[in-house]
């Protein structure tokens, strides 16, 4: 199968990476043309992973038209305020792409202002083709050295061709599944995001295990009833994309967003920590606009709520627990 990977971050990267193992022709490209030349040249992401040789196989591009026109699948690797942006320059692309079957989302987010999923963006911007979404608990590094994991492909209507996706990125070393509940994938993969910056905080102030088994035993929940007040199967936040990826996220050292809230938890500044990024923390849009969505639907979020606070409001992370550890007593 044919695979273009818009998108040279670690894990677009990492994906890329992955299909040439396992014998695809895959073409990276990257979104500015000086990474193009720079990843092509070293055979190596320097800036994003590393470390990480580039097989033979893998070719790197940086005109979508021609890549595109080879591809059946597109695998769109940006974070998710760059999405649309990107589903412009394959929509302006697209004259000759007969071959192009599905667009898939790896982003993990929710779009600043219309609070659309990825999947629903994509859809809007590129009508006509089939849209799925690959997500789960995996680490760039550890997918792209061939350390085993697992992850879910979801869209709303699967199909054959869906399934023959499916077998061809599954291996040795990645087993996918598939799922019919595409809002419930994305909106674990967003929410979970959230939770990490609050499980960082509680890193950052030496709370312990308890605390933060507690604080991702009652996230778990609270994903649950946000996803499912949003239209998603309350089953899938057991799975994958939901329990799997919120465990992932929340304990990995490798994790941007657990790391970003460890660093407010020690008393840094959101704006500060921002300031001086190269890599997108996607939890920080992510939790404003699930905080604007829970607050015109009328639903309860205290977690979400109180990580919305430290960003936003510049609330302490210590009292952000005060509040949470002060709320009514009620049955589990």
């Amino acid at each position: 199968m044919n695979f273009a990977v818009i998108g040279a971050g670690a894990w677009g990267t990492a994906v890329a990476i992955h299909l040439c193992r396992l014998g695809h022709t895959v073409t990276l490209v990257p979104r500015r043309f000086e990474q193009a030349l720079q990843v092509a040249s070293e055979r190596e992401n320097r800036d994003y992973l590393p470390g990480v040789a580039f097989p033979p196989s893998l070719q790197v591009g940086h005109e979508l038209a021609p890549v595109l026109m080879e591809a059946d699948v597109a695998l769109l690797a940006c974070p998710a305020q760059a999405l649309r942006e990107t589903c412009g320059r394959v929509a302006a692309s697209l004259a000759g792409a007969w071959r192009l079957r599905l667009v898939v989302s790896l982003a993990k987010g929710l779009e600043a202002g219309s609070h659309l999923r990825p999947s629903e963006v994509i859809a809007s911007a590129l009508p006509g083709l089939a849209v799925a979404a690959l997500t789960g608990p995996t680490n760039a590094a550890e997918v792209a050295r061939g350390l085993p994991a697992a992850m879910v492909l979801a869209a709303d209507r699967p199909d054959a061709f869906l399934a023959g996706v499916q077998a061809a990125l599954s291996g040795p070393t990645l087993r996918v599944y598939t799922s019919n509940d595409l809002a419930g994938v994305e909106i674990g993969g967003c929410l979970k995001n959230v939770y990490a910056i609050a499980a960082g905080c509680c890193d950052g102030l030496s709370l312990g295990d308890n605390a933060k088994a507690a604080m991702l035993t009652r996230a778990l929940a609270e994903m649950v009833r946000v996803g499912t007040a949003l239209g998603a199967k309350p089953e899938t936040f057991y799975g994958l994309s939901g329990f799997g990826d919120l465990v992932a996220t929340c304990h990995g050292a490798w994790s941007r967003n657990r790391a970003f809230g460890q660093q407010l938890g020690e008393g840094a500044r959101a704006a500060d920590l921002l300031a001086h990024r190269k890599t997108v923390v996607e939890g920080y849009k992510t939790t404003e606009s699930f905080h604007g969505l829970c607050r015109q639907r009328g639903l309860d979020a205290p977690i979400l709520a109180e990580v919305y606070r430290i960003l936003f409001e510049g609330r302490r992370p210590a009292d952000a627990l005060a509040a949470l550890m002060s709320r009514e007593l009620k049955r589990e």
